[in-house]
C-alpha cells in the first residue's frame, strides 16, 4: 500500500550552488550534507539534491512536484527574485486552490500550491 510522498529529488550541475539556492529559496539549511546528495525537511517531506554533471537543457514537466504555501503570489514573486525563472503564473483551478511553477536555475520545474483545503492526516 501506498503510504504517501516522501521524497522529490531535483538533479543539479553543481550540488553546492544549489545547495545555496535552494536553502534561500525554501528558508531551511540542509540536514544532510554529502557531495552525492543534500536533503532538507520542507514540513516532514524530503527535498533531494543529487547531482548530474550531464543535465539535460530541456526537462521533463510530466511529472511536477508541488510545495504547499501559505501565499502563492509572494513565494512565486519570491522565487523569480533569487534567480528562478517563471513556467507558469499563479493560476485559479478551482475555489480558493492556486498553482503556480518555476524553472530553478537548472531548469528543474518547481511547483508551488495554495490550498487551505488540504489537511495532512494526523
Amino acid at each position: 500500500m501506498m503510504l504517501g510522498l516522501r521524497t522529490t529529488i531535483y538533479k543539479v550541475a553543481n550540488i553546492e550552488e544549489a545547495k545555496q539556492w535552494y536553502s534561500l529559496a525554501f528558508k531551511t539549511k540542509p540536514y544532510f550534507d554529502e557531495p552525492f546528495y543534500v536533503g532538507f525537511n520542507i514540513g516532514g517531506f524530503e527535498l533531494g539534491l543529487q547531482p548530474n554533471e550531464k543535465i539535460a537543457s530541456l526537462k521533463s514537466a510530466s511529472v511536477i512536484a508541488y510545495w504547499g504555501v501559505e501565499d502563492i503570489n509572494d513565494t512565486f514573486n519570491y522565487l523569480l527574485e533569487i534567480g528562478g525563472k517563471s513556467h507558469n503564473q499563479p493560476t485559479n483551478v478551482g475555489g480558493p486552490i492556486m498553482v503556480a511553477s518555476i524553472l530553478d536555475p537548472w531548469n528543474n520545474v518547481i511547483g508551488i500550491i495554495y490550498n487551505p483545503e488540504f489537511k495532512l492526516p494526523s
